[in-house]
């Protein structure tokens, strides 16, 4: 059974079906809201709000280890990362999904480790060579293709403390640094999730151009940012359906 952090786009009950609550007690206090055991396109499913049931947390403010946490405590056997951001490459403008292969960190403050207590919990390094577990977003691209959606199979994930956008200026050096979109929230996720041992992959979806960048050029216009984000997740909501469908064919189950 895999798990899903979203947000957007999946709360609707035509999406996320026959769903229970279920509170999870962690040693990081609670997650940002109930775990959600549902059934996505007839397959079993833990479904996650990373920013709370009512929006409330802030990037910064995600209580990312008890998220991951709790997940790992539920069962699953790997987690499927939903993020918006804003498009950095050419080819990364509004509506464009990606399956990224690699991060660059621009967060600072945030709890991004079980390990920071050395007297009780220890020391643990983790290869983070490759952040997202390749075969599990092999998956994803491969779900993408079965139903005909475009994707960007690699791309740097940029990721930014929030909850402010960025300046022109910031955008320019992640340009120069690789970045191809720019986000808030797969990291600490992908570390966190690494230092489990949990499978984990993210799926992108372009709402903007970054700041600076094609249409962003003078100023983002937020009020364009909502029905194109939810003309995007429809691509996205039918690639996890079917990439969880597989997964649930592949292990014999339902």
């Amino acid at each position: 059974m895999l798990a899903l952090i979203g947000g957007s786009g999946f709360t609707g009950n035509d999406v996320i079906e026959d769903c229970e609550e279920i509170e999870i007690t962690t040693p990081w206090g609670a997650p940002s809201a109930p775990l959600v055991f549902g059934r996505l396109g007839g397959r079993s499913i833990v479904f996650l709000r990373r920013h709370g049931v009512k929006h409330e947390f802030a990037p910064h403010r995600v209580p990312y280890r008890a998220n991951i946490w709790a997940l790992q405590k539920a069962g699953v056997e790997g987690v499927i990362a939903v993020g918006t951001v804003g498009g950095v490459a050419p080819d990364m403008g509004p509506g464009r999904i990606a399956v990224p292969d690699q991060l660059l960190d621009y967060t600072w403050g945030r709890e991004v480790t079980y390990y920071d207590d050395f007297g009780t919990a220890g020391m643990k390094h983790v290869d983070m060579t490759w952040p997202f577990d390749r075969a599990l977003s092999a998956r994803l691209v491969e779900a993408a293709e079965r139903l005909g959606v475009g994707v960007r199979t690699t791309g740097v994930y940029a990721c930014t403390q929030g909850p402010r956008l960025e300046t022109a200026a910031e955008v320019r050096r992640m340009c120069r640094d690789g970045a191809d979109m720019i986000g808030m929230t797969l990291y600490p996720e992908c570390a966190l999730a690494r230092e489990l041992d949990l499978p984990y992959a993210g799926i992108c979806v372009s709402v903007n151009h970054a700041a600076g960048m094609g249409d962003c050029a003078d100023e983002i216009d937020f009020a364009s940012l909502e029905s194109s984000l939810a003309r995007a997740v429809r691509g996205v909501v039918d690639i996890v359906r079917e990439t969880v469908r597989a997964d649930a064919q592949k292990g014999g189950a339902e």
